[in-house]
Order: structure tokens, then C-alpha cells, then sequence
């Protein structure tokens, strides 16, 4: 009812004990705050807020046209609708360094359990995409460090992300991410990496957790659980999954509407309006005012 009742203190504590749990944490992406409850049902270990999906929602591509406020609003929203850690994609940080220590405070503030930072120029490009320039070590070092550095709660997690292996090549995404982790990164996301070795080199390269990205039409592929288990990671983001297939969803059932002149066919494979209800929690709202929910359901066949 309302919000969760778990306070975000407690959700980094949850986070952080996942992360050294040695099971692989699974964190699919919510593209607005109901799917984030749907993820808590279905029994994930956590939520993850993609910069793209928050992009993609306003419309605009994922090059870094969001501002802080935009992400830590939206991203804030959906963290209060779960029980479950969410951790968002803070881009590059969203400026300089001071830029970047404020981020991280307003983060804080709206309730997240962690953020990542990359490496990228901005403007920035979808990780799985070429082409992408990234800056100097000592660049990426003074980010991470100023994220470090302003946190106020200890446990609200500061990832790392590097982009340079699609640049420089593994051995560099190597050096890079242990210059990372001794600015103070908690833990590292390699992105695009091709093969399970190129993941396992990642993990003998430092201590801390590591994150796989298992995006679709991307450059790795689609490992498996066991698959990425077997190699050490920690943690695996579905970042885009959930907005692609509502969107495939959507377009289908437009593109019924237009040939048909109705959805009728499209809605066995809807949401009931009872199911829906069960989401939003409707009945318990009558705490409030019994009136709330005094009614049959109709639509539930």
C-alpha cells in the first residue's frame, strides 16, 4: 500500500549483503514504478533504472540529454514502489566532479541503493553501440573519487562502469578498472564485453563485485545464469528487457486496432483489469476508506 516500508538504509544493507551472498544477484529493469513491484512478485534480488529506458521513455535517444533531476525524480519514484534494492545508471556523473559529489547526494536522497558512473565523453553513447571515446584515467579516477568522497551513507553502492574495452582492448578495461577501484569504486561494470574469459579476466583483474550487462541486440551475448556464475560475476543487469516487450506489445496491439477496428483479439494476452488491481494493491487502500474497494471486479475471465 502506497510506498514500500522499507527504508532505504535498509535496502543498501540488503544490497550490499546480496552482492557478497556468492549467488548472482539478478536485476531486471523497471521502466516505471508498477514493473518494479512486478519484479519484486516475481521473486528478483533486485531493480535496475536504466539511463536508456529513462531516455527512451521521454522520447530522446540515450546520449545524455537527461538532467539529474529528471533521473533522480523518476528514478526516485521507482524506488519507493519496492521493497528491493534499486540501483540507477548515473551516466557520467552529469558534470564535473562537484557535479558528480552532488549526484550522488541526490541519489542518496531519493531513496536508491547504488548508482554506476562511467567512463565515457559526454555527450555519451549506448554502451553496445561503436564509436565510443572515453577519457583519461585520471578523468575517470577524479569521478569516482568525488563519488566516494560524498557519499554520506556508506552503504549506497558506487559502481564503476569502463566503456574501454570496445577502444583500447581488455588489457586496458583491465588497468582501468583497478585504477577505478582504488579511487574508491565498490564494485565494476565492465561493459560490452564479448565472451565468458573476457568476464573472468575482469574478475581475477580486482576484488570487488562485478556486474554483466545482458542487454538484447548488444555485443555480448545472452549468457545464462550458471553461465556467468561459472565465472565470478556478481550481479546481472536485463536493463531494456521489460520496455522492449511492452513496447513490441504495444505496437501489436495498435497495429490490431488499425487492422480490425478493434483489440478484441489482442486481449487474452492483456493484463486483466483484475490482475492489474492486485498490482496496485487496490483492496488495501480500504484502511483508508472502506468505500475504496466495495465492488466485483468485472473483467476477470
Amino acid at each position: 500500500m502506497l510506498y514500500s516500508s522499507v527504508t532505504p538504509e535498509a535496502k543498501r544493507i540488503a544490497f550490499r549483503e546480496g552482492l557478497a551472498s556468492g549467488t548472482l544477484q539478478q536485476f531486471p529493469g523497471a521502466f516505471n514504478p508498477l514493473s518494479a513491484r512486478l519484479i519484486e512478485e516475481k521473486g528478483f534480488d533486485g531493480v535496475y533504472i536504466s539511463g536508456a529506458v529513462l531516455a527512451n521513455d521521454l522520447g530522446l535517444p540515450d546520449i545524455g540529454l537527461t538532467t539529474l533531476t529528471e533521473v533522480a525524480t523518476r528514478a526516485g519514484q521507482i524506488a519507493r514502489m519496492t521493497d528491493l534494492p534499486a540501483i540507477v545508471d548515473a551516466d557520467t556523473g552529469f558534470g564535473e566532479p562537484m557535479n558528480v559529489a552532488r549526484t550522488i547526494q541526490e541519489l542518496e536522497n531519493a531513496g536508491l541503493a547504488g548508482c554506476h558512473i562511467e567512463d565515457q565523453f559526454n555527450p555519451k553513447r549506448c554502451g553496445h553501440l561503436d564509436g565510443k571515446n572515453v577519457v583519461d584515467t585520471d578523468t575517470a579516477v577524479k569521478r569516482i573519487r568525488a563519488a566516494a568522497d560524498a557519499r554520506r551513507d556508506p552503504n549506497f553502492l558506487i559502481m564503476a562502469r569502463t566503456d574501454i574495452r570496445a577502444v583500447d582492448g581488455l588489457e586496458a578495461a583491465q588497468d582501468r578498472a583497478r585504477a577505478l577501484v582504488d579511487a574508491g569504486a565498490d564494485a565494476i561494470f565492465p561493459e560490452a564485453m564479448k565472451s565468458l574469459e573476457e568476464f573472468a579476466a575482469i574478475r581475477a583483474a580486482v576484488d570487488v563485485p562485478i556486474l554483466a550487462n545482458m542487454t538484447e541486440f548488444g555485443k555480448s551475448e545472452l549468457f545464462t545464469y550458471d553461465d556467468l556464475s561459472s565465472v565470478g560475476v556478481n550481479m546481472v543487469i536485463y536493463p531494456v528487457t521489460l520496455l522492449r516487450s511492452a513496447m513490441g506489445a504495444a505496437e501489436r496491439t495498435l497495429e490490431t486496432i488499425k487492422a480490425h477496428g478493434t483489440q478484441q483479439a489482442d486481449v487474452p494476452n492483456m493484463l486483466t483489469r483484475a490482475r492489474l488491481y492486485d498490482l496496485v494493491d487496490y483492496e488495501a487502500y480500504n484502511h483508508f476508506d472502506t468505500s475504496v474497494f466495495n465492488f466485483q471486479v468485472p473483467g476477470t475471465h
